[in-house]
């Protein structure tokens, strides 16, 4: 009987070389639809983020000199957005103190009155000039005057803080109104024109 002999090689071949060549000449499927998010494994960004992201990188400061010089000037574009605000009333970039509803009230319920506290300045200047001159009546009519100043400002004051407190409980209820009594008063002692942010009623017209 013959016996067939094989060659050594194809005895003895590896069989992960030929794991491998079967695998590099199966040919891959180009028919089957492919999925636009297998190759990143996230969705393509559109352009509008993508360029947002290039412009808050390119913007990143690298160093601490440009982060410092960043720092001062956002300090001082907020400033002066801050500055605008005072003068034209914009509760967007407004101080904290001066901030919501309830300040904005109490600035309008003092501009609207006449307080006798805002010419509490011209009036301590003139009384200042008649205690200075030498002439004893005048001394006392300069003291007297001290005294009947202070006195019409604590009186004006007592009844703008009862009538504040009535209307910002009538308008604002339960809410938080820790502060405006003192905050309106405080404004109420400073003259018209020098008032910050800048007085958005005229006297006699209603908060």
């Amino acid at each position: 009987m013959r016996v067939m002999r094989l060659p050594l090689g194809f005895v003895f071949r590896s069989r992960a070389k030929e794991e491998k060549a079967a695998t590099v000449g199966s040919p891959t499927d180009s028919s089957q639809p492919r999925d636009p998010q297998a190759p990143k494994g996230r969705p393509t960004p559109k352009r509008s983020q993508a360029q947002s992201q290039r412009r808050s990188v390119a913007h990143t400061p690298t160093t601490r000199k440009e982060a410092a010089k960043r720092q001062r000037e956002d300090r001082r574009a907020a400033l002066e957005r801050q500055r605008q605000a005072l003068a034209s009333g914009d509760e967007r970039y407004l101080p904290a103190r001066d901030k919501g509803p309830v300040r904005k009230f109490a600035r309008n319920f003092v501009d609207s009155r006449f307080n006798i506290a805002e010419y509490f300045l011209p009036m301590a200047v003139f009384i200042l000039v008649l205690s200075v001159i030498q002439v004893p009546s005048l001394q006392n009519i300069a003291l007297l005057l001290w005294l009947v100043v202070i006195v019409l400002i604590v009186l004006d004051s007592i009844v703008s803080a009862v009538r504040l407190k009535k209307a910002l409980r009538e308008r604002f209820g339960d809410e938080n109104k820790r502060g405006a009594i003192a905050y309106a008063l405080m404004r109420s002692l400073q003259m018209r024109r020098l008032r910050l942010p800048k007085p958005q009623v005229k006297r006699g017209e209603r908060p």
